[in-house]
């Protein structure tokens, strides 16, 4: 716990067996870890048989695979469900190191942030670990437009290293966001709506063979979706069109005192 508040690590899984192990026993160890739920979203592969092998894990598997989308969904739904008072996606194919989660819980379980994101783009960790330079070139560009269209000045929106209170995804409904990968922009989309601060922390990556990618076809697709949901926000702040994902009884909800009158 971290002062008093309930940490949960949660993982989707999907096709990880060769990390899920590594992954897991080095998040359970850290400071402050009450709790390591593992979903496995129907993997091709021994990724549940891994998961059950492993002791102290609550472990759940999907009858069907959903999407990373979807996975999500269910990760926070048993978090909550255990009285998470703080959440932490990390993904277990071990790109993102367990070693931040202690910063990440301090920062939402200090009251001063709702969701703090990992960043690969903050400290130029990215390239150095073998980020491909045609994704960093990609994850520039769309973070670019997206900060523009949507107010804010985050360093990257497509990391899987995320923190969240329980306030916050109380607050959020995801049953309407997609069970693809869209969902992680949708979900900040969401948060930004709210008036949270997102808060952001440098962190080192790896890209090796085992390491979760997505083909270019996919990654294409998931450019689009970025930018049709940055304009969806933009044309729903200034009041042009509305979106069900940003009901208007959510917009600044959670910002600072300080911050209100602004929104």
């Amino acid at each position: 716990m971290f002062n008093g508040k309930k940490v949960v690590v949660v993982m989707p899984a999907y096709n990880a067996e060769k990390t899920l192990e590594k992954t897991f026993r080095e998040a359970a160890a850290q400071p402050f870890v009450d709790q390591v739920v593992i979903v496995d979203d129907a993997s091709a592969d021994g990724t549940w048989e891994a998961a059950s092998r492993i002791d102290g894990a609550v472990t759940y598997r999907m009858p069907r695979n959903t999407g990373y989308g979807g996975n999500q969904k269910q990760c926070y739904k048993l978090a909550l469900e255990l009285g998470a008072d703080v959440v932490i996606m990390v993904h277990p194919d071990y790109q993102y190191t367990p070693m931040l989660i202690p910063a990440m819980a301090a920062m939402i379980g200090n009251g001063l942030y709702h969701c703090t994101l990992g960043s690969r783009i903050l400290g130029g960790c990215a390239l150095r670990g073998g980020m491909p330079f045609y994704k960093y070139v990609s994850n520039r560009a769309l973070t670019f437009v997206e900060n523009l269209l949507m107010g804010q000045k985050l360093s990257e929106y497509h990391t899987g290293y995320r923190a969240f209170s329980r306030e916050l995804l109380e607050s959020l409904d995801l049953s309407g966001n997609s069970d693809d990968f869209i969902f992680d922009n949708q979900m900040l989309a969401q948060i930004a709506w709210t008036g949270a601060v997102i808060a952001e922390v440098s962190c080192p990556t790896k890209y090796f063979e085992e390491a979760s990618s997505i083909s270019f076809r996919r990654s294409v697709k998931y450019g689009f979706g970025c930018l049709a949901v940055a304009m969806r926000y933009f044309l729903a702040r200034t009041g042009l069109a509305g979106w069900r994902l940003l009901p208007s009884a959510n917009r600044g909800k959670l910002a600072p005192a300080m911050l209100k009158k602004t929104l």
